[in-house]
């Protein structure tokens, strides 16, 4: 069946990558999450997914030029003021949380852009401390990053993001020792998802929030989707599969 990942947790209704969004990715059951992580100034794995908080907070500058503390009085609630205060969490905070329910959780390192330093390593440590490696996937544009997590962690899945169709891509999936391509969903058609398949290769296409979309990922048989409205999938996953 194909897992609905919660994409910045439910972001289509609730302020993405905060806890309230996580919440109700898991009150829906989506099969998993999805969180994009960064460095603060003081070393801190916090989630969010632009490199500036300009956008999803009240507030304006770099994240890795922000405290921890400093980022923690900024208000995440984006365009859903109805939440009142949001705060930016930390990861540490998310699989505190996640320990406690079944969910599979995509970790997407937001390395392409700031170079983090061991941004890799960190992430690791928590994901470790928690005990939640074989319920991680840990996913990048920057594929150098996901050939550092393999080395250093080769018992949790890796994956590689990409936008443009490829060719061959499983080839190059292999050299780095991912598990997963999680391409744009242009990319991706049934022919592509019955190649990866015979590779060995699993597919979760991004970002699928229109019905059609969906159903058309799930008659493709993809491993898995990421969307900002997970319930909205969960229903039409039920009846796509009714239909087949």
């Amino acid at each position: 069946m194909t897992h609905i990942f919660a994409h910045r947790g439910s972001a289509g209704t609730h302020p993405e990558n905060t806890m309230a969004s996580f919440i109700e990715a898991a009150r829906v059951h989506a099969d998993g999450i999805e969180l994009d992580v960064q460095l603060s100034k003081d070393g801190v794995v916090v989630v969010i997914h632009d490199e500036t908080v300009n956008r999803t907070t009240d507030g304006t500058g770099w994240v890795g030029q922000m405290t921890y503390r400093q980022l923690r009085k900024l208000n995440a609630n984006y365009k859903f003021k109805q939440y009142g205060f949001c705060p930016i969490p930390s990861l540490q905070e998310v699989l505190e949380w996640a320990q406690h329910t079944s969910l599979l959780i995509n970790i997407e390192l937001k390395n392409n852009l700031v170079p983090y330093e061991r941004l890799e390593e960190k992430t690791i440590e928590l994901v470790e401390q928690y005990r939640l490696a074989s319920r991680v996937i840990f996913s990048s544009f920057n594929h150098e990053s996901m050939a550092t997590c393999h080395q250093l962690a080769p018992h949790i899945e890796t994956a590689l993001l990409y936008m443009e169709k490829l060719h061959q891509p499983w080839d190059y999936a292999h050299t780095l020792h991912a598990l997963a391509l999680h391409p744009y969903h242009r990319a991706v058609d049934r022919l592509f998802v019955e190649a990866a398949h015979a590779n060995q290769l699993l597919i979760r296409p991004f970002t699928i929030n229109k019905e059609e979309q969906m159903k058309t990922m799930f008659q493709y048989e993809v491993d898995g989707i990421f969307t900002d409205f997970p319930e909205k999938a969960k229903n039409v996953r039920e009846k796509t599969l009714r239909s087949l």
